[in-house]
């Protein structure tokens, strides 16, 4: 399991669950970091190719700190233990595009993920059930495993959110995106202007 990562710059969630941004991210960039549409759907748009999920790893996730590095969201311990966190890459074509990790409580791990390589978006609408997400962070984040697995320098834009069923909590993600989405977004800022919240 990797650790999640390190936080450098992060909005004030009052700011982000109002819809507000920092005033310096371009309009593509808004949309893909605090619309609530899915992002394996946009970004199948903006490649032309589907999303393909490397998974690194699915296990569970007894330290509800953040004593094993990194910093997680807030929201996860809202979660009922005992928890699963999953991880994996996404890959359009030959360009990995985005890194995420989700917390679950375990049984509800079980019934919602029955193929891990799967989008969750796409497992957890199977028989068109409705849900809600509701985007609860924008961050810039690093670890030099990121810069590894892009194949670019950080810092990097992030996210997470909260998917709800029926006003029930289902699980806590969180994205954090490659700078190779400039090719379609545009350039992006990507230097803290100011501290963590």
């Amino acid at each position: 399991m990797i650790p999640s990562p390190c936080v450098l710059w992060e909005a004030p969630t009052s700011s982000v669950l109002a819809g507000e941004e920092p005033g310096w991210l371009p309009g593509p960039w808004r949309l893909m970091l605090l619309g609530d549409g899915s992002p394996t759907r946009h970004l199948r748009l903006l490649t032309g190719h589907s999303v393909q999920v490397r998974l690194i790893a699915m296990d569970a996730d007894a330290n509800l700190s953040n004593a094993t590095g990194g910093q997680r969201p807030a929201e996860v311990q809202e979660l009922e233990p005992p928890l699963l966190r999953r991880q994996v890459w996404l890959n359009c074509g030959e360009t990995t595009l985005a890194w995420a990790e989700s917390w679950w409580n375990q049984d509800e791990a079980e019934r919602s993920l029955s193929n891990r390589e799967q989008p969750i978006w796409l497992s957890l609408t199977q028989g068109r059930s409705e849900l809600f997400r509701e985007v609860d962070g924008l961050a810039l984040v690093t670890e030099p495993w990121l810069e590894q697995g892009f194949g670019e320098r950080g810092p990097f834009w992030s996210r997470h959110y909260r998917f709800f069923r029926q006003g029930r909590e289902l699980t806590v993600i969180r994205e954090v995106f490659s700078p190779a989405l400039e090719r379609w977004l545009g350039e992006a800022p990507r230097r803290p202007l100011h501290a963590t919240s």
